[in-house]
């Protein structure tokens, strides 16, 4: 371990981490009970997306049919995870209104959201809470955290104000007017609920503090601060102590979610980059506790132990997911551990109480910065075991160029020209990313066999490019180019044509499809995966409008001409490597699927996962799909996951990967699905929102079972 990775025990928490490891060893038998239902958010707070009911087996898969199905009034990306609670399943649809119906039917039963002011974000599901005859629901719409009656939809007025908190409430003053929402749900630990946020990854974020309220009252419990104040562990990582009230630096928020186990009260959360991504000359230092898994009393918010992925991120290589709470067997002993996948594809595991690594991670030297400013760390961490579940940017040769590219010169000459490194840092030059920018593993997560302790992970090959150049602008630039290049450029680039290929829309036609109301609302709230900008001043406000509608004028009292910023750096936007038909660049396979044995750090079995529909249509072989979603798996040998571009939701024998079934859904499941049963009959749902990727949307919740 380095020295940003020694773990946070101190004498006075010794003992209690003693007892802890007592009763992690005394639990490591997993309870079949409990995992046969689905009342919280991947199947339950270890986040082992796993069941144990097994009316569905090997040998019947194939007879599954559709059961029922549900279409949501809206449709567009739906990637939640379903909750089951008796016979109530509860999801979220497009635009962000929570629903309930019927578990064993489908029949909507209530739904909640303003029909007149819908959001457009996306939503990975909700939590429950319940104790004698109050039962709640717990999902965020925007900023703010609503807490609903289960049965009747209806807010809980007794909750903050008129049933719902603003997310804002526990973060400084200052992050007021910032972008904070948050499209995963919260974790529920006895009368509390711990959130995550999704917050801005650029100049000016707001600080990406753990937050428990209450989850009766809504009333703000405890707070853990990622960026440490003065005299708090961590501070010492920033070379600017002050840099957690800087106007600059942010973020290090847990957006991915986090696990809890319940008998311990050990909360395990991944936290993500520090903002801004890429350039990190205002945040020198390793940054804890960014890019790191936490272990925190859940109780109290206290730090238990910690260690860090990434050490001054400027990849954005955060994790993706929650970590997976299973048992691994070492010598004939039981170990009750925690397990990270992260978007780099590696797997980290370490000891669940003491944080202690179960394989050997070494830290290895990786190229400093070529850029004014920027001071790269030294070193990142590698783990030993087991080996990356995808294939690495340093790897790669001009044989793993796409065999069925019809431009394989340029696509030749441009891979010729990245930098191919691992952890080689941004630059005025490419610098090719594999896995991309979105990762190996992405926010699907893996599933796991907790008493097995087998890793089922589903990964994604896309390359990218990384480029950097200088930020200057031009004095003489009027207001509404200045905010365009401010928050749009990243993504819609210079010339607005932004890059539909990688998912980045072009705005050159706003003015015929979309009416300035709806833009100035996109750009408040975000969109899908972009974020909002709501501290945007109304000047700014329309300045930007008149630009992007092609009215500005340097003329123009509104858009007066501002003054030029210290210059600095600025990533050029994201780029897939594509060849000339849209395809990855890159060699297949471009998804793939895995089953990974933790108790000995070796792979059972890895198989392409997905198919390119145009070239299979050709008769190429399998060549996997970009995937987003993840899968569950049974006791009694299943694997069922959706995720692909392609559109199927299929299930595998979990013990050799053998596809046994598959269903063309109507649109593409970019979600995780939901295994329960009702009167004694085994379901399987899954939301199918499509859109993303450029496939077409959808607005249906299937489920099936045997009959």
């Amino acid at each position: 371990m380095s020295l940003n990775n020694t773990k946070h025990i101190s004498i006075i928490t010794f003992a209690a981490i003693f007892l802890i490891s007592c009763n992690l060893d005394n639990s490591a038998k997993t309870d079949s009970n409990k995992y046969r239902g689905w009342s919280s958010y991947l199947g339950g707070p270890d986040r082992n997306h796993y069941s144990t009911l097994s009316q569905i087996t090997l040998e019947n898969v194939t007879q599954l049919k559709m059961a029922w199905s549900y279409s949501a009034p809206d449709s567009g990306q739906m990637q939640m995870n379903p909750i089951v609670v008796d016979t109530i399943l509860y999801g979220v649809t497009a635009a962000l209104r929570a629903v309930a119906l019927d578990a064993g039917t489908g029949k909507e039963i209530w739904r909640f959201g303003d029909t007149l002011n819908l959001e457009r974000a996306t939503s990975r599901g909700m939590a429950y809470w319940e104790k004698n005859d109050d039962k709640r629901i717990l999902f965020t719409q925007g900023t703010h955290l609503f807490a609903l009656n289960a049965l009747t939809g209806t807010p809980i007025s007794s909750f903050g104000e008129n049933g719902k908190v603003d997310l804002h409430s526990g973060l400084p003053s200052s992050a007021k007017d910032k972008f904070v929402s948050s499209n995963t749900p919260g974790t529920v630990y006895k009368d509390l609920i711990v959130m995550p946020i999704r917050l801005s990854e650029g100049r000016g974020a707001a600080p990406g503090d753990i937050m428990a309220f209450n989850v009766i009252t809504g009333q703000l419990e405890w707070v853990f601060h990622t960026i440490p104040y003065p005299g708090e562990s961590g501070n010492e990582t920033w070379e600017d102590p002050e840099s957690y009230k800087s106007d600059i630096v942010g973020a290090a928020n847990n957006w991915a979610g986090m696990a809890l186990d319940e008998e311990t009260g050990i909360l395990y959360v991944p936290t993500g980059s520090a903002a801004p991504d890429f350039f990190g000359g205002d945040r020198k230092g390793s940054n804890l506790y960014a890019n790191t898994l936490l272990a925190l009393n859940a109780q109290t918010g206290k730090l238990l132990w910690h260690y860090q992925f990434t050490h001054h991120d400027l990849w954005d290589r955060d994790p993706p997911a929650p970590p997976n709470l299973l048992t691994i067997n070492r010598e004939g002993q039981k170990i009750a551990a925690v397990a990270q996948v992260t978007k780099q594809g590696f797997v980290f595991l370490f000891n669940r109480a003491t944080g202690e690594p179960l394989f050997d991670i070494e830290e290895i030297p990786v190229p400093p910065s070529t850029l004014e400013g920027e001071k790269t760390w030294a070193t990142q961490p590698f783990p030993t075991k087991p080996k990356p579940f995808a294939r690495q940017s340093n790897l790669l040769t001009d044989k793993d160029l796409s065999p069925y590219a019809e431009n394989k010169e340029e696509l030749l000459a441009l891979f010729n020209n990245a930098d191919k490194r691992i952890y080689a840092p941004p630059s005025l030059d490419p610098v090719l990313l594999l896995p991309g920018y979105d990762g190996a593993a992405e926010w699907g997560g893996a599933a796991a066999d907790p008493e097995e302790g087998i890793l089922y992970v589903n990964s994604n090959e896309m390359a990218w490019f990384l480029q950097m150049k200088k930020d200057t602008l031009d004095t003489n630039m009027a207001l509404g180019k200045y905010t365009y290049n401010k928050y749009c450029i990243v993504c819609h680039q210079k010339d607005m044509k932004g890059d539909v290929a990688s998912g980045y829309p072009s705005l050159i036609d706003l003015k015929r499809t979309h009416g300035k109301e709806a833009v100035a609302l996109t750009i408040k709230k975000g969109k899908g995966m972009m974020t909002g900008f709501p501290q945007i001043k109304k000047a700014e406000m329309n300045a930007l409008l008149q630009f992007l509608y092609g009215e500005e004028m340097l003329k123009d009292e509104i858009n007066n001409v501002v003054k030029p910023i210290e210059t600095t750096y600025k990533h050029t936007g994201y780029k897939k490597f594509l060849d000339s038909n849209g395809l990855p660049a890159i060699s297949p396979p471009w998804g793939t699927l895995h089953a990974i044995d933790l108790n000995s750090g070796d792979y059972i079995w890895s198989i392409p996962f997905g198919e390119t529909m145009s070239l299979k249509e050709k008769g190429f072989p399998q060549t996997g799909s970009e995937n987003y979603g993840g899968a569950i798996v049974t006791e009694n040998g299943l694997l069922f996951i959706g995720a692909t571009k392609d559109g199927y939701f299929r299930a595998f024998n979990k013990k050799n990967g053998k596809l046994l079934w598959e269903y063309k859904l109507p649109a593409p499941a970019f979600a995780t699905p939901a295994m329960y049963e009702v009167n004694g009959k085994q379901f399987i749902a899954i939301a199918c929102g499509g859109e993303k990727l450029g496939t077409e949307k959808g607005n249906m919740i299937i489920a099936f079972s045997l009959e």
